[in-house]
């Protein structure tokens, strides 16, 4: 049997399949509060500005992780990606990673930003930024962070090699 679930006023729905396309037609989202950012833009990331930002006096590590364009995937030469998402969503999903490693390690701030459009080789697509008292606590909670991220965030890439383009889902 078929389980219903009623829609109830100020609930949010979505529906899309696991590897989207189509173009998004948003400004730059983000949250930011003391000691948090959470942001998804079609800008170049400045990983090394928004580490300094969040650096605290009291900061003994400061755990930056940057996912770039790589000029080849699966024993292809790529020319560039594409990066799309379902961006209020997919900030959400940023925000409750961030919260969830602030609750569960002893850490300082965290940023945690992604960027959509086309990016070239070289680029950096996706920074998780954390800083805390001691190394250990930074190192797991960026671990952490970039994994869940790849799991949950409703951001899809699409691949452009010399012979033709292949979305991917996140992994």
């Amino acid at each position: 049997m078929d389980q219903i679930t009623r829609v109830q006023e100020g609930d949010e729905l979505a529906i899309f399949p696991p590897v989207s396309g189509g173009e998004v037609e948003s400004d730059l989202l983000t949250i930011r509060r003391p000691g948090e950012l959470y942001q998804i833009t079609r800008d170049p990331i400045d990983a090394q500005k928004i580490s300094r930002q969040l650096l605290r006096p009291e900061d003994g590590a400061i755990c930056v992780f940057e996912g770039v364009v790589r000029n080849n995937s699966k024993g292809k030469r790529t020319l560039h990606l594409v990066y799309e998402s379902y961006e209020t969503m997919a900030l959400k999903k940023l925000e409750e990673i961030g919260i969830f490693v602030r609750e569960a390690w002893d850490i300082g701030c965290v940023a945690i930003v992604h960027r959509l459009g086309h990016l070239d080789i070289g680029e950096t697509s996706v920074a998780v930024i954390i800083t805390s008292g001691h190394r250990r606590a930074a190192f797991d909670a960026c671990h952490y962070a970039i994994d869940k991220l790849k799991k949950v965030v409703p951001i899809w890439k699409k691949e452009f090699f010399e012979d033709g383009e292949i979305w991917i889902e996140g992994q």
